[in-house]
């Protein structure tokens, strides 16, 4: 018999990911260190109130049944968490959870799009952002990201034909796999333009609690109007460290929001009750490992960018995330071939930039996953390779 798979499965390649993966388990095989810094999964524990909280719910039978929907006990936290954090109030049907930003981001494109319209995405950007929209037979329609435009969306050149056939406009700071954020005179004018050309904004704020220098992480829905243009996506993964646990949320226009709600009553029921309860107490325990990740993270930050620079790689420090964007050195092809090169001559692993878009090429990310000790290490192999000296 003969397997027919769908015509779109042709636009699905071996995750860069993957390839990056089997490099370095060979290379561990020969007995070869490795510092992975290719994946933003953060090597910090969850705090130990969090996971008694799971582990108590869990203990109870019943709390094995479906939720088909978000606990009282969330819905009162996470209201409390946006007003607290972000000055946000949000009601009840303004919010929703999802398991993870990554399904969120995926599916939400059901509710917004019909096949062939057009949706705008992030270029470099990170890949779900488009996949979500190729899978309901959007068009993909990328934005450009420029260095000398502070990487945000040149919204007063925008071509205005494309703006009036949008849909949806994906943004999404602190950037992956940029590291920068937006300023905060960037968001009126996001939300004006989404007015003037009838597009929802779907911003992404996945590292709103990641930001560097003393800079104040800020929500998309705290600036005048957000509310009536789009949502947020935002997940405590990165935030408290609970990666495995799938918890985020869609928050801001009713609209969308309930229209999601709709569509996801048809494919899901809802998130275990347990994480909802291990989410509640996150959200309203003691918030000290926030700020003790971020100050470790920005230490991280500290050390790969500094180290780079004192070894002669200009990599400018990165405004917020979990994730650092140097340019390719001289003297190398491609994102991908420079990749290789670095890990074979370092064991230093970090990510192609060109897997985030066409823009990417040239570049190549670093995710702050590893102590300050080891990343020194790292940048020490890298100076003792010689390998910035033109790519030998």
């Amino acid at each position: 018999m003969e397997i027919r798979l769908a015509g779109r499965m042709d636009g699905f390649e071996p995750g860069i990911f993957n390839v990056l993966d089997n490099r370095k388990s060979e290379r561990l095989a020969q007995g070869k260190p490795v510092y992975n810094l290719s994946i933003g999964t953060p090597d910090f524990l969850p705090e130990p109130h969090i996971v008694e909280a799971l582990a108590q719910f869990a203990a109870n039978p019943e709390n094995y049944r479906y939720s088909l929907g978000e606990t009282a006990e969330l819905i009162q936290a996470v209201q409390d968490w946006y007003r607290r954090r972000y000055g946000v109030k949000l009601a009840e049907d303004e919010l929703m959870a999802v398991y993870g930003s990554q399904e969120g981001l995926a599916h939400i494109g059901w509710t917004l799009c019909d096949f062939g319209d057009v949706v705008l995405v992030p270029d470099p950007g990170y890949p779900i952002f488009g996949l979500g929209p190729y899978l309901c037979g959007a068009e993909c329609v990328r934005y450009p990201l420029l260095e000398e435009n502070g990487y945000l969306p040149d919204l007063e050149h925008f071509d205005l034909g494309l703006a009036e056939k949008a849909r949806f406009m994906v943004v999404s700071y602190p950037a992956n796999p940029l590291g920068v954020i937006a300023p905060d005179e960037f968001y009126p004018r996001l939300v004006a333009f989404a007015k003037a050309h009838n597009i929802v904004i779907i911003h992404d704020n996945a590292y709103s609690d990641i930001v560097f220098d003393g800079r104040v992480g800020k929500s998309f829905l705290a600036f005048e109007g957000a509310k009536e243009v789009g949502v947020e996506f935002n997940s405590l993964s990165k935030t408290y460290n609970l990666t495995g646990a799938r918890v985020s949320f869609v928050l801001g226009n009713r609209e969308v929001v309930g229209a999601f709600k709709r569509l996801r009553s048809q494919i899901d029921y809802g998130m275990f009750l347990p994480i909802q309860h291990a989410a509640a107490a996150a959200l309203n325990g003691p918030q000290d490992s926030v700020t003790r990740n971020r100050a470790e993270y920005q230490a991280r930050r500290d050390a790969l960018c500094g180290g780079l620079r004192a070894i002669g790689w200009n990599v400018p420090d990165s405004q917020g995330s979990m994730f650092v964007w140097a340019p390719v050195p001289d003297g190398f092809s491609s994102a991908v071939e420079f990749c290789f090169k670095l890990l074979d001559r370092t064991g230093l692993l970090c990510t192609p930039g060109s897997a985030f878009g066409p823009l990417g090429e040239g570049h190549v990310r670093f995710a702050l996953v590893r102590p300050v000790p080891v990343i020194e290490e790292a940048a020490a192999a890298v100076k003792l390779s010689g390998i910035l000296g033109g790519g030998l």
